[in-house]
């Protein structure tokens, strides 16, 4: 069967909106945004990670599964961390050549990852192609593509079809980020607590944690998701706290994935970074959520110092002189965010950021 080799970005982007935003259960989710991709690269199996520049993209924001098996998901995410999986020091790389092809040879890449092989291998899989999605502001997620196998391994001409995509998929994903309540619809929940062990397995859940996983589940994320998810980031915790720079890893949902923007902060517990890890899950505060909003909704430096200034409830001309602007200058800054964020004012857009 022939592929799709022209296609109308814009169309596909409404396409894969519309799948992704779907009010169905996960899986049929995923499978809708697989079938709008098929056509153009044929695939078993998809993931689909959002992510922003401000938190980088090493960690999802949200993502849509379909017909991946949890337990090759999580193979593959301690193989990325632990295992020596050479795309994770590759973002160079893959931000020159967006598509690669894991666990089995192409024109480009003659010597495949042996163990990456043997994991797709183990849990009945070909290969997998990865798709880093970024434009000039940055990555902002990836696409993961999966062959049974039994099926012909991704070719460079699958790669090069993929990397055509990134536009469409880029669109797709601003579009869902943007497209939920700017204001929490689900009540506030306290901060809760989930603990990693060592052998990076989940060890505890404190009442509030489990609170927020049962609002989680009333979203499309597949029930597994959640915990492959914890594990990654406290393995990003652990690897960032051995770094004489590292930082605490932080991931921001918006609130079109989780219900309400929503934070997730992993710390080591330990001095050498090899005991437990503990994951703070909570909703939205300013300073943590601030950088992400701005990125999804295109808000310019300019405007994000403007919207930074209403945490200290002062009015536009005290804005204007903290920040040597005029008074209609401000004005027109303000007014872009509330056309960018559809806020109705600096209330709604100050509750969006601080509940």
């Amino acid at each position: 069967m022939g592929r799709l080799t022209f296609f109308d970005d814009r169309r596909l982007a409404c396409d894969l909106y519309a799948a992704a935003s779907q009010n169905t259960g996960p899986e049929l989710v995923g499978a809708g945004i697989s079938r709008v991709l098929d056509p153009i690269v044929a695939h078993d199996a998809l993931s689909l990670v959002g992510t922003d520049p401000a938190t980088g993209p090493g960690l999802g924001s949200f993502s849509f599964w379909h017909q991946y098996d949890p337990a090759l998901v999580r193979d593959l995410v301690m193989h990325r961390h632990l295992g020596g999986d050479p795309q994770r020091s590759a973002i160079p790389t893959l931000l020159r050549t967006p598509a690669v092809v894991v666990g089995a040879a192409t024109d480009r890449s003659p010597v495949p990852d042996p163990r990456a092989h043997d994991i797709l291998a183990a849990h009945g899989a070909s290969s997998e192609l990865r798709l880093l999605l970024q434009d000039r502001r940055g990555v902002w997620g990836a696409l993961g593509l999966l062959r049974c196998e039994g099926a012909a391994p991704f070719s460079q001409d699958d790669a090069q079809r993929a990397a055509r995509l990134v536009p469409a998929l880029l669109a797709a994903l601003r579009r869902y980020a943007t497209g939920g309540p700017l204001c929490p619809e689900v009540p506030p929940l306290s901060a809760g607590v989930i603990t990693v062990g060592s052998d990076h397995r989940i060890k505890a859940v404190s009442p509030q944690a489990q609170l927020w996983l049962d609002q989680w589940s009333a979203h499309a994320i597949p029930s597994w998701v959640p915990g492959a998810f914890f594990v990654s980031l406290s393995l990003v915790a652990r690897a960032e706290a051995r770094r004489q720079d590292g930082a605490i890893p932080l991931v921001c949902a918006p609130p079109a994935a989780s219900g309400r923007w929503t934070t997730c902060q992993g710390q080591v517990l330990d001095a050498d970074a090899t005991g437990d890890v503990a994951l703070v899950i909570q909703g939205a505060t300013w300073d943590l959520v601030l950088p992400s909003l701005c990125e999804w909704y295109r808000i310019t430096p300019r405007e994000r110092d403007v919207v930074a200034q209403l945490r200290t409830g002062a009015s536009v001309k005290q804005v204007a002189r903290r920040l040597d602007l005029s008074a209609y200058t401000v004005n027109d800054h303000l007014k872009a965010v509330f056309r960018k964020t559809g806020a109705d004012g600096r209330d709604e857009l100050s509750a969006a950021l601080t509940r």
